[in-house]
């Protein structure tokens, strides 16, 4: 008994010595993430944004009930969102694994057989009778972690869990985007159909007059045609937005993961583009490097690489463990009694002599991590570039529509005055239909332009990376940090 105790105390003296093995994580000084130049505002001069933050449910800035009500049971019922949530439950799962390593273990058997013995392996040269034999026994053991190597797994475990969430995050503020595009698409749809029918009856008006002047001498058949012409080549667009109208029906149909005659009511018949009564809040560069769920999954890969440097170095040392066992074996009839019992008790040291590649495994875990920092500061720059991307080329689209609305307006303004100067005989025809069909021309591109604002809208809120915040998954209860 007193060299056990002599070994207990020599494990406590070990054990208050040990310390971690490998780096402990922290975000490098030399990161991308931490440079000045990318935390301050991200709008240029003359940006039609604001440094507001972003909104969690950013969607709502449009204020549509039906949008709303989209996004609400796409969150509930898309499959992309059911995966990211199985994959999450998994990743928490091995969490709970590398938690469980070390420490107490402990087992038991139990057994009995009808057992004929080797003499000689009890160096004896008789049979050994044929015999019913028993098995009882308990054990159970705690494993120290001396060199912090299960720790550095549960780090490990830990950061890819949190990477795994925030891949769930991208996967959901991905779908409210898609969620919003097609809805933007049929609602744009509808409004394009809708404006080609009216410029299709005003071309079918005007063919009407022509063909009455060619009927009353003051016209000839070539007008007629040319009339007749433009009118054909504007009802052949209109099966454009039906086709236009029903993918984006599609599209919402397999996002909510419902048949199309389950999508909200309205929802088919919308006819006006979904807009934003305000300037766009956009943040600086920091809440948006903070916000997007890429970088900080980036970030969470380069921990969990760190931390298996540790787990890769610790298999250079040995694995200590100490053990008790108390158990009954032999005859049947004499299990539990004195000659049959047995116990143990002491510690127990294994060491794999590190020559089968352990020292290039950890080189290996310190290539990963120096991999895993370079696309960390990737991700951050690419968070940076495309939100600047997304704010030039929305700024851009908005002057373009405001410059084709000004020019819409003169357009009408011309088709009208002419018209009437065609009606009155001092204004030839072709003059008046040149003047329409500017009009007309002119009408379709500001829709057109009204359509491609309201989807850099959603492209620029997707680059924000706003919108996960809402639905996250809670974890459990029992989850360590």
């Amino acid at each position: 008994m007193k060299a056990v105790h002599l070994a207990a105390v020599g494990l406590g003296l070990l054990l208050s010595g040990c310390q971690l093995l490998g780096p402990d994580y922290h975000l490098p000084k030399d990161a991308a993430m931490q440079r000045p130049d990318l935390q301050g505002e991200l709008a240029g001069e003359g940006a039609n944004v604001m440094s507001a933050p972003v909104p969690d449910d950013w969607w709502k800035l449009y204020k549509d009930p039906k949008l709303n009500e989209l996004v609400r049971q796409a969150m509930a019922s898309n499959t992309d969102l059911r995966v990211a949530a199985a994959n999450l439950s998994r990743a928490r799962a091995q969490v709970e694994q590398a938690q469980s390593a070390g420490g107490w273990s402990g087992s038991m058997k139990a057994g009995a057989q009808r057992l004929q013995e080797s003499g000689e392996a009890f160096l004896l040269a008789d049979k050994v009778p044929v015999a019913n034999v028993g098995d009882l026994g308990i054990s159970t053991s705690y494993q120290f972690d001396l060199w912090g190597t299960l720790q550095r797994g549960i780090e490990a475990a830990q950061a890819n869990a949190d990477a795994t969430q925030a891949a769930a995050d991208t996967a959901r503020i991905t779908l409210v985007a898609d969620v919003v595009r097609a809805y933007t698409q049929v609602c744009a749809a509808n409004e394009e159909h809708h404006i080609a029918e009216q410029s299709l009856k005003l071309q079918a008006q005007s063919t009407s007059l022509t063909q009455r002047l060619r009927d009353a001498g003051r016209g000839d058949e070539t007008q007629v045609t040319r009339s007749e012409t433009q009118f054909k080549s504007l009802r052949a667009e209109l099966p454009r937005y039906e086709a236009l109208r029903q993918s984006g029906l599609f599209r919402l149909s397999m996002l909510l993961a419902k048949p199309l005659d389950q999508l909200p009511p309205g929802v088919a018949a919308c006819a006006e583009l979904p807009h934003i009564a305000q300037l766009l809040p956009v943040g600086d560069g920091a809440a948006l490097l903070k916000r997007r769920p890429d970088v900080r999954q980036a970030e969470r890969h380069l921990a969990a690489a760190t931390a298996e440097i540790g787990v890769a170095t610790g298999s250079l040392y040995p694995d200590i463990s100490i053990g008790a066992s108390v158990g009954t074996v032999g005859l049947l009839e004499n299990l539990g009694t004195a000659p049959a019992n047995r116990w143990g008790f002491g510690p127990l040291l294994s060491w794999t002599i590190p020559t089968n590649g352990s020292r290039a495994r950890i080189r290996e875990a310190e290539a990963v991590t120096q991999g895993a920092l370079a696309k960390f500061d990737g991700v951050v720059l690419n968070a940076i570039r495309e939100t600047q991307t997304s704010l030039v080329q929305y700024t851009a689209l908005l002057q373009r529509r405001d410059a084709l609305a000004e020019a819409e307006l003169s357009a009408k303004t011309a088709a009208d005055q002419t018209h009437q100067f065609f009606q009155a005989g001092r204004e030839s025809f072709l003059a008046d239909l040149q003047a329409t069909r500017t009009y007309t021309d002119m009408r379709a591109q500001l829709s057109a332009a009204n359509t491609q604002v309201a989807m850099s809208q959603i492209d620029l809120f997707l680059a924000l990376g706003g919108g996960w915040e809402s639905g996250r998954t809670q974890a459990p209860a029992n989850a360590k940090p």
